[in-house]
């Protein structure tokens, strides 16, 4: 199996997590660990030594401290959208 997921073949739990990465008004309850998990499935996460993580997408790359609570703030959620959208992802993956 490649190292990264196709649109297309995203799991149900994936494509519910990018809904609520675009969702309006911002969702307050987007849990981290399934932002990470979707974000692992379509690209790649790279740790740092200082806590930040290395996230590429495509051809795409930006930068995340993991939040110290277990909810995303929503700064953080604005920047994944234009990770993801930058990157060809939106609310509906495309195939």
């Amino acid at each position: 199996m490649p190292p990264t997921a196709e649109p297309g073949h995203l799991s149900n739990h994936h494509r519910t997590t990018l809904g609520q990465i675009f969702q309006h008004p911002v969702s307050h309850n987007l849990e981290w660990h399934a932002v990470l998990s979707l974000l692992e499935a379509i690209g790649s996460v790279e740790r740092h030594h200082d806590g930040t993580l290395a996230v590429k997408i495509g051809g795409e790359r930006a930068f995340f401290d993991p939040p110290v609570h277990k909810d995303t703030d929503t700064e953080t959620v604005v920047r994944l959208r234009r990770l993801l959208a930058a990157a060809g992802y939106g609310p509906e993956p495309r195939d």
